[in-house]
C-alpha cells in the first residue's frame, strides 16, 4: 500500500504515493469532501450516521445512504483506479475510515508540532509548527458547516503559537525574531489585540519607538473600521502608547521597566529561562563584575537605584530557582549575593529585605540546607507581615510552607500556620495563593508512599483546628484534601459531600480557589459516567482557574478530567483536543508537573486510541518525567499506564499488556481501588484479549475489574468490562 498523503491547510490537495491526484480527477463534489470529512475526524473514522449528518442533512435516511453510496464507490476510484483495490485507502461498514501505507495529514501534523512545541518551550520547535500550518482550513469549503468551527480553531492555534513565539523571542532578547512572528500574528488578523500590544512593547525594546506607534494607530484604525467607529484599544494598550509616546528616544528607564515587566509576565507563563532572560536584560546596561567575587553581577539598574537594583536581582535569582535546571542553584547566587550587597548600601529597606530573605530561603532548601532555610524564611516572614504588602506575606507563606515540605514537617507546619493566622486569611482574597499552594503540596502526601495512609486521619484534624479558629479557607481546604483522600481510597459514597462543601466555601470566600474541589468533583462524575454532571462541574473549575492566583496549578487538572471523561464517552478525539487545550493553557499560564500528572497518561491513551504514536509519545514521556522527579507507587502507576498506551499506538499488544498490569499492581500498593481496576481492564483489552478465545487470567482480570466498578457504582467501566469489545476501554491515572 502506498502512502497517502491530504494537504487540507491552504487547499485540497491528495497524493497517493508519487501521484499527485488532480483537481478535475474528482468528479463528484461529495466524495471529495466525504475525503476531506474523513481526514478531519478524529482517528480519521465517523459513524455513517455522522457522515450523513454532514454531507445529505437536508435528505431523508434512504436518500441519503444512497448518496453516500455514490460518493464512497467514485472516492475509491479515484484514489485507486484498480478495480481489484477498491477498499485500500477507504473503509465502509458501520464507520468510514481512511487508512494508507501510512496516512499523512497535514492537519495532524500541524497540531502534533503544535503540541511538541508547548510541552518543550523550545522557539525553534515553534517555528516548526507555525511553518506547517499553510494557510486556512479549505478555503473553498469556508462556508461548510462541518468545516466552519475547525476552521476558526486551527486559525487560532496558528495565532496563538505565533503570540507565544514572539514571547520566547522577546524575553530572550531577540526583538527582531519577536516582531517578525508577531508581524505574521496582525498580518493574519489585524484586530488580534494581544498580538498588536506585544508588537508595540518589542518595538519599544528595541528603541523603534514610531514604529510602536504606528502600531498603535494601525491597531486603533481596524477597531474603528470592524466596529464603525464604536470601539478602539483597550486600556492596555493605551497605557502602553502614553508610555512610549512620553518616553521620547525612548530612555534606558522605560527599556528597563518592559524588560522587567516582560520578565513578569515570562514567570507568569511559566517560562522561567525566559524570565531570567528578560530580567538580566533589565539589569544589562550597567552589570560590572565586583572585582572581590569575579562573576558576581552587580550594577545600580537603568533607573540608577539601589533599590531597583535589588529587585532586579532578586526576581532574577527567583527566576532561576524557579526552573528545572540542575545548576538553577548556582545560576541564582550570584543574583542573591548582588541583591545582597546592593541592599546594604542603599541602607537597607524592611520591605525589600523580607521579600530578599524569602528568596534565599528557596536557594537555602534548594541547596540541601533545611534549618537554615526555615530560619531565613521565618525571618522573611516577620518582616513581610510588618513591612509589607499582603502578596508579600502571602509569598513568605508560601515558602515557609515548601520548606516544612522539605523537611518533612508540611503537616505540622500547616497547623501552627493555621493556629497563627486563624481568620485572618480569610480576610483578603490575595491571601488565597496560601491555600493554594498547600493544595499542591497535599498532592505529595495524596500520592506517596509512605504518606497517603494518614491522609484522611490529618485532613479530619485540621478541619477541627479549622473550625475551632473559625479559619474558614483552612476549613475549606480541609473538606477538600479529606474529598480527595476519600475519593481516591474508593470512598465514593462520602467524598462527594466532602468536595461540595470545600468548593461552596471557597465561593463564599470569592471562588478563586474553589478550581480543585469541582475538578475532583467532575473526576468523580466521569467515574460514575454521569458525563452531564462532569461537565458542570468542568465549567465551574475553569471560572475559577481563570481568577485563581495559581493557575498553573488547576488548568492542567480540569483539562485532564475533561479528556478522561470523553475516554469514558468513547470519544478520544475529545480527549485529544483537551490535552491540545492544556498544552496551550500551560504556554498560557505555567504548569506544576505534579498537579497536572494525570494528564499525562490520560492525553496518552487518547492519542494511542486514536493511531498517533507520536501524540502518545510526547505525554508518555512526560509522565516518566514527573515519576522520575515525584518518585512513588502511584507516579510511578501513571507513567506505566501511559507507557502501556504507547505501546499499544506501536501495535504491541504484549508490551501493551505488561505496562498496564504494571500500573495495576502499583495503583494498588498506592491504595486507589478504581485506578487499580481500570489498568486491569486496561491490560485485557490493549492486550487483546477481549476476543472469544480470552484466556483464564483475562476472565480473572475483568471479574476483579467487574468486581470493583460494581461496588463503586462506575457504570461505563462496569458495562464494558462484562461486555468486552463494545467500547474500548479508556484508561488514565488518578
Amino acid at each position: 500500500m502506498l502512502e497517502l498523503r491530504i494537504r487540507l491547510l491552504g487547499g485540497f490537495l491528495v497524493r497517493v504515493g508519487p501521484r499527485e491526484i488532480a483537481a478535475d480527477a474528482w468528479r463528484l463534489r461529495k466524495s471529495r469532501n466525504l475525503v476531506k470529512l474523513l481526514a478531519l475526524a478524529p482517528g480519521h473514522r465517523l459513524h455513517r450516521e455522522q457522515v450523513l449528518d454532514a454531507l445529505w442533512p437536508e435528505l431523508p435516511t434512504e436518500a441519503g445512504a444512497n448518496q453516500l453510496r455514490k460518493a464512497l464507490h467514485e472516492a475509491r476510484r479515484t484514489l485507486d483506479p484498480d478495480p481489484a483495490a477498491l477498499h485500500r485507502y477507504l473503509e465502509a461498514g458501520e464507520s468510514l475510515a481512511l487508512h494508507g501505507g501510512p496516512l499523512l495529514v497535514d492537519v495532524d501534523e500541524f497540531e502534533h508540532a503544535a503540541l511538541h512545541a508547548r510541552r518543550s518551550r523550545d522557539p525553534d520547535a515553534y517555528e516548526r509548527a507555525v511553518a506547517r500550518y499553510g494557510g486556512d482550513l479549505l478555503p473553498e469549503d469556508r462556508y461548510e458547516e462541518w468545516a466552519v468551527e475547525r476552521e476558526h480553531a486551527l486559525h487560532a492555534e496558528y495565532l496563538a503559537l505565533l503570540v507565544e513565539l514572539g514571547g520566547l523571542r522577546e524575553a530572550r532578547a531577540d526583538t527582531d525574531g519577536a516582531a517578525a512572528a508577531l508581524r505574521r500574528a496582525v498580518a493574519a488578523d489585524p484586530l488580534h489585540e494581544e498580538a498588536s500590544l506585544a508588537l508595540m512593547r518589542v518595538y519599544a525594546l528595541a528603541g523603534r519607538r514610531h514604529e510602536s506607534l504606528h502600531e498603535y494607530d494601525r491597531l486603533t484604525a481596524a477597531l474603528e473600521r470592524a466596529s464603525g467607529g464604536a470601539e478602539g484599544p483597550g486600556p492596555a494598550a493605551q497605557r502602553l502608547r502614553e508610555q512610549v509616546r512620553t518616553g521620547g528616544e525612548v530612555r534606558a528607564e522605560l527599556t528597563g521597566e518592559l524588560w522587567e515587566h516582560v520578565g513578569d509576565l515570562r514567570m507568569l507563563a511559566g517560562d522561567t529561562a525566559g524570565a531570567a532572560a528578560a530580567y538580566g536584560s533589565a539589569l544589562a546596561p550597567d552589570v560590572v563584575d565586583l572585582p572581590a567575587s569575579p562573576g558576581v553581577l552587580t550594577g545600580r539598574a537603568a533607573d540608577g537605584t539601589g533599590l531597583r537594583s535589588v529587585r532586579l536581582h532578586r526576581k532574577a535569582a527567583s527566576a532561576h530557582l524557579a526552573g528545572e535546571s540542575g545548576e538553577a542553584t548556582a545560576a541564582a547566587e550570584p543574583h542573591l549575593a548582588a541583591a545582597e550587597t546592593a541592599l546594604a548600601e542603599a541602607g537597607g529597606d524592611p520591605a525589600e529585605t523580607g521579600r530578599l530573605l524569602g528568596a534565599r530561603a528557596n536557594w537555602l532548601w534548594a541547596s540541601g540546607r533545611y534549618d537554615e532555610a526555615q530560619q531565613a524564611a521565618e525571618a522573611g516572614l516577620a518582616l513581610a507581615e510588618e513591612h509589607g504588602t499582603a502578596e508579600d506575606a502571602a509569598a513568605a507563606n508560601e515558602t515557609l510552607a515548601i520548606v516544612h515540605h522539605f523537611r518533612g514537617e508540611w503537616r505540622e507546619g500547616l497547623r501552627r500556620e493555621i493556629e497563627r493566622l486563624g481568620a485572618a486569611a480569610d480576610e483578603d482574597g490575595r491571601l488565597a495563593r496560601i491555600s493554594d499552594i498547600h493544595c499542591c503540596l497535599g498532592q505529595y502526601h495524596l500520592y506517596g508512599d509512605g504518606l497517603s495512609d494518614g491522609v484522611e486521619e490529618y485532613a479530619r484534624h485540621i478541619l477541627d483546628l479549622a473550625l475551632a479558629r473559625g479559619a474558614r479557607r483552612a476549613e475549606a481546604f480541609a473538606w477538600c484534601l479529606l474529598g480527595e483522600s476519600l475519593l481516591l481510597r474508593g470512598h465514593w459514597d462520602e467524598a462527594p459531600g466532602c468536595l461540595e462543601r470545600s468548593a461552596h466555601l471557597h465561593e463564599e470566600l470569592g471562588g478563586r480557589s474553589s478550581a480543585l474541589p469541582w475538578q475532583r468533583l467532575a473526576e468523580f462524575a466521569a467515574g460514575r459516567g454521569d458525563s452531564a454532571e462532569a461537565a458542570a462541574c468542568l465549567r465551574r473549575g475553569m471560572a475559577a482557574a481563570e481568577v485563581s492566583p495559581l493557575a498553573q496549578h488547576t488548568f492542567g487538572r480540569l483539562y485532564a478530567t475533561a479528556a478522561l471523561d470523553a475516554l469514558e464517552r468513547g470519544e478520544p478525539g475529545e480527549a485529544a483536543r483537551a490535552a491540545r487545550a492544556a498544552a496551550a493553557s500551560a504556554a498560557r499560564h505555567g504548569e506544576c508537573p505534579s498537579c497536572t500528572a494525570l494528564l499525562y497518561p490520560v492525553a496518552a491513551e487518547a492519542f494511542a486510541a486514536l493511531g498517533d504514536a507520536d501524540g502518545a509519545a510526547e505525554h508518555a514521556e512526560a509522565a516518566q518525567r514527573v515519576a522520575a522527579r515525584f518518585d512513588s507507587s502511584a507516579w510511578r502507576a501513571m507513567a506505566q499506564s501511559a507507557l502501556g498506551s504507547l505501546a499499544s499506538a506501536r501495535g504491541d499488544p504484549v508490551g501493551a499488556r505488561t505496562r498496564h498490569l504494571a500500573a495495576a499492581g502499583l495503583y494498588e500498593r498506592a491504595g486507589q481501588p478504581y485506578w487499580t481496576a481500570r489498568a486491569k481492564a486496561r491490560a485485557v483489552a490493549d492486550g487483546g484479549g477481549d476476543g472469544a478465545g480470552a484466556g483464564e487470567e483475562d476472565r480473572r482480570l475483568r471479574a476483579e475489574a467487574a468486581e470493583v466498578f460494581e461496588a463503586l457504582g462506575a457504570r461505563r467501566a462496569l458495562a464494558r468490562v462484562r461486555e468486552p469489545g463494545a467500547v474500548r476501554v479508556g484508561g488514565g491515572a488518578g
